[in-house]
Order: structure tokens, then C-alpha cells, then sequence
């Protein structure tokens, strides 16, 4: 009697034999997901899964969410053209009407939309190529830890790339400044020195085509912004007739507790780079700017699948079920309550370095609190520096401060931040999933565990996540810190402060909820 192979087995070995060396998610995750709605994914082998990856922030209304169905099958059923190029159609018509009721007012005034290929790096080639053509000028300003896609032009403005027409400027954050001083005096450094490269002639970088940032930089770690930084950033490139990009992508509908991140600093760019989640689980990507920047001939950028009718209309429902509900809303109350639970998490692992984030998109840095700690540079302490800076004086010399990112408080002075450990956030992520929970890596060394929930999870989902998590940090810890051969990093901070108990991981609540249906 021949033995069967089973079938996810099967799927899997499969896929690793026919399928490119360069595959990423399928290689931490080995499951075969077979049904899916909201939170929940389900494996071929009937295992369920919370799924905090939620495709790189794509779904934010999580699987299979009805207004995304229902709006897929009106157009089915309606027998409209599924691939129009970039004819208008009254689908088309609808999306960009919603897309522009959700934009800064600034922007959506006087906005154009260009659609592009279908990734959000189709979108990023096609802004560098506007404001190259706008400008006349070729040079990109961008910034340490970036990531803007996977194509050539995106790949120049990310942080990994070496020889290309790009400077690189700081990118301000607290745990590991790259001045050794973090908070508002770090941000201020950084500014200065992005001044000092652009009006510097010796500087090597000339008048550039554009600025390009993310409000939010996602795989570089989960590191918002200051606000006051990106007001600085706005003012600078204003000043010097620079058109500043916003990367979207990623912290676009409502992922960070606004509808757009650039809302939590008032600033207004001049392009802005969207897709994931504006499709509505399907490929769409778009750049929206400034009328006064359409300076492109007919045809001057295309794309074959810019006319995605599927994708619209289930990014129309996206976008006016997040407005209406006031989903934005909603992720800011709970990731800050989330941020705070990860932050008491951190006080009983030392092996937390860092707890950072925006709305639902959250970062939980891993260390090796037992190895040397590099002082200065990229691996400095994070210091409170209250000093005037000037990152947001106003005409009469009055200043508005940014709220400063939080940093973890340790047992006892740290003299810097300890080294990343990837070997252990790896760890985090298998034990995870052994305990059905989906969370993605990133940052510069792959050591920041990442939560991208739905923006429709529940409370009591959420719960779910965070007693998963943290019974995952406390089963990796142990195993490394044994492995190791060093203390037990499952051991509270506090030696006089006794652990609080872990409760036990929840089972996968119930979808479809009144949480889940209002947001």
C-alpha cells in the first residue's frame, strides 16, 4: 500500500523545489494557509493562526472582510471590464473620489493621480521619475534604514544601496541615534546636518530632484518620525524648492491612528506614494501630487495593470469603511494601549530592548542585555536633551515640541543600548507560531519583531496577541539564555519586584464581532 504524502507537506516541499531562491515569508513561515476572514488564517492541516502580518500591512481590514467581498462581486456580477488600461469607468470614478475626501486638504485641492503598476514600487519609480522630469534635476535626498521597493529606483532610495545618484541623510530615532544623544537634540542634529549637506557647496550633492521619506519606516525597524523633525524636513525642502515625498505604502488608511501618518506632524508633501491597503487586499498602487508638478507628455509613464476595476472598487470600500468608521481613530487608542502592555512586557525581559511604534504598527527590538554595549554612533543611549533646539520655532521665536518616543526604562543607569539579536528574534517568531501567531521581522539587523494587525481586531483579539507574544519572548528567552550559557533572560528586571503571572495564550476569538463590524 503506497503512503500518501500529506497534503501541506506536500505544498511545502513542492514550493521549495519549483519556487525562486529568493522567496522570503514562506521560508519563517511554512504553512498553507487554506481559508481566512479577519484575524484568522487557517492552515491546510486545520491549525488556526492570528495573523500579525496581515500582507506587510495590505489588509487592513483584515481577510475577507464583507464590504471587500460584496464590492468584489458587484463588479463581477455586473459584467464591467475587469482591465480597462486607463480609461475611465464609473468604478475608477468612485475610487478616486473617496481617495481624494481622505487626503490632506492641502493636497487634495489641487491633486493629480497617476496610476501605476501594481506595487508599491511601481508607485516610488514613478514619483522619483515626476519630480526628476518637474524639476530638471536628477539627485534624490533619502534616509538611513529607508525601504521603498524592490526595482532599481527603489532600491537606490532604501538604505541597503551603495553606489547611486541618492545621499543619504539621518534619519533621527531614540534607541540607537545615530549622533549618540537621541530624543528632540538627536532629531535637531539630524536636521542640521541635511541642511549643512544641501547648502554646503563643497557638500558633493547638488541641488536635488526630490526628498523621499516614509513618516513611519517600517522595515527599518518600526521607527516613527518626530513630528517636529518632519515639519523641519517640509520647511527645508520648501525653502529650497525641493518636492518632498511621502512613502505612504506601508502607513497609509489609518495604520499609525491617522488616516495619512504625515497628519500626525500637519505636514502637507507634495507626493505621495500609496498602495497595500488601498487596494483593498488586491494590487493597486497610485501617486497623488501637485497639479503644478504634471508636467508629463501623454504616455510618459504606463503600466499595463493600472486599470485594475477589481482593485478599486475594493479599495473604494476600504477607504470609505475606515473613514466612516473612524478606524484611524480606533488604532491610535488601541496600539497605545497595546505599546503599553509590550512596555511592561519589557520591564521583565531584559532581552526587550526597545518598544516602539505608531497606532497598530508596532516594533518589539530583541538584545543581548549580557553582551558589551557599543557607545556612540549608531548603537549610542537614548539621553533626555530638553536644550532649545529650534526644530520647531515659529516667526516669534515660540516653540511646539514633539512627543518624544518612549524608551523602555531599565533596572539601574545604561550606559548604551545593547547589541541586536537576530538569532533570538528569530526564535520569538518560530515559538510564535507554534502558538498560532503570525508576526513579521525587520529593522537594520532583523532583530524587531513587528505587529501589523488588522486595523478591525478586537480587544479581546488583541489580548490574544500579547499573551502569545510574550509567552513566545519568555520560551525563546529561556532557550537562548541556556544555550547561551548566561543568566536567564526570562527573569524579571527588578530582582525585588516579583514577575507578574502570565496568563495563559487565549484561544482565537470568535470573528465578526460588534468590535470587529464598527471598528
Amino acid at each position: 500500500m503506497a503512503v500518501t504524502e500529506p497534503v501541506p507537506e506536500g505544498i511545502l516541499r513542492r514550493q521549495s523545489a519549483r519556487e525562486s531562491a529568493a522567496r522570503t515569508y514562506a521560508r519563517a513561515l511554512p504553512i498553507v494557509p487554506v481559508r481566512a476572514r479577519g484575524l484568522t488564517i487557517e492552515g491546510a492541516d486545520g491549525r488556526r493562526y492570528l495573523d500579525c502580518l496581515s500582507g506587510a500591512g495590505t489588509l487592513a481590514l483584515g481577510h475577507n472582510h464583507p464590504v471587500v467581498l460584496e464590492a468584489i462581486r458587484g463588479v463581477l456580477d455586473s459584467g464591467a471590464p475587469l482591465h480597462v488600461l486607463d480609461l475611465a469607468t464609473p468604478v475608477k470614478d468612485a475610487f478616486i473620489t473617496e481617495l481624494f475626501r481622505t487626503l490632506p486638504p492641502g493636497l487634495a485641492d489641487h491633486a493629480r493621480v497617476q496610476f501605476c503598476g501594481p506595487a508599491g514600487t511601481d508607485a516610488v519609480e514613478a514619483a522619483l521619475k515626476l519630480v526628476r522630469a518637474a524639476t530638471g534635476r536628477t539627485g534624490v535626498l533619502a534616509f538611513t534604514g529607508a525601504y521603498h521597493g524592490m526595482t532599481a529606483g527603489s532600491l537606490e532610495a532604501s538604505g541597503g544601496a551603495y553606489d547611486v545618484r541618492v545621499a543619504r541623510l539621518p534619519y533621527p530615532q531614540d534607541y540607537r541615534c545615530p549622533f549618540g544623544v537621541g530624543g528632540e537634540r538627536g532629531a535637531e542634529l539630524a536636521a542640521r546636518w541635511t541642511e549643512s549637506v544641501l547648502d554646503d557647496p563643497k557638500s558633493g550633492v547638488r541641488q536635488p530632484a526630490g526628498m523621499i521619506l516614509e513618516p513611519v519606516q517600517g522595515e527599518g525597524g518600526v521607527i516613527p518620525a518626530p513630528d517636529a523633525w518632519m515639519r523641519r524636513m517640509r520647511q527645508i525642502t520648501v525653502d529650497r524648492s525641493i518636492p518632498l515625498i511621502a512613502d505612504e505604502v506601508q502607513t497609509g488608511v489609518g495604520r499609525t491612528g491617522a488616516f495619512w501618518a504625515v497628519e500626525h506632524s500637519g505636514v502637507t508633501p507634495d507626493v505621495m506614494v500609496l498602495s497595500k491597503a488601498i487596494g483593498g487586499s488586491l494590487p493597486l498602487a497610485v501617486v497623488v501630487y501637485r497639479e503644478d508638478l504634471d508636467v508629463w507628455q501623454p504616455g510618459a509613464h504606463a503600466g499595463t495593470f493600472r486599470g485594475n476595476q477589481l482593485a478599486m472598487a475594493a479599495g473604494t470600500a476600504t477607504l470609505a469603511y475606515v473613514r466612516e468608521n473612524r478606524l484611524a481613530e480606533r488604532a491610535a487608542v488601541l496600539g497605545a494601549r497595546m505599546l503599553g502592555r509590550l512596555r511592561d512586557l519589557a520591564r521583565d525581559f531584559p532581552c526587550i530592548g526597545d518598544v516602539r511604534g505608531r497606532g497598530l504598527m508596532i516594533g518589539v527590538e530583541l538584545v543581548n542585555p549580557d553582551e558589551a554595549c557599543v557607545p556612540g554612533g549608531i548603537d549610542a543611549p537614548p539621553v533626555d536633551a530638553h536644550a532649545h533646539d529650534g526644530l520647531d520655532a515659529t516667526a516669534d521665536g515660540d516653540e511646539v515640541r514633539a512627543a518624544r518616543p518612549r524608551t523602555v526604562p531599565r533596572s539601574g543607569p545604561v550606559s548604551a543600548p545593547c547589541p541586536a539579536a537576530p538569532a533570538l528574534a528569530v526564535a520569538v517568531q518560530r515559538e510564535c507560531l507554534r502558538r498560532g501567531l503570525i508576526v513579521e521581522l525587520g529593522g537594520r539587523h532583523a532583530s524587531v519583531v513587528r505587529l501589523l494587525p488588522p486595523l478591525t481586531i478586537t480587544d479581546e483579539q488583541a489580548a490574544a496577541v500579547l499573551d502569545r507574544l510574550a509567552d513566545a519572548v519568555a520560551a525563546a528567552a529561556g532557550h537562548h539564555a541556556r544555550g547561551a550559557g548566561s543568566r536567564d533572560h526570562t527573569q524579571p528586571n527588578h530582582p525585588d519586584e516579583p514577575s507578574r503571572p502570565r496568563r495563559p495564550p487565549g484561544r482565537v476569538p470568535r470573528q465578526g464581532g460588534r468590535a470587529e463590524r464598527a471598528g
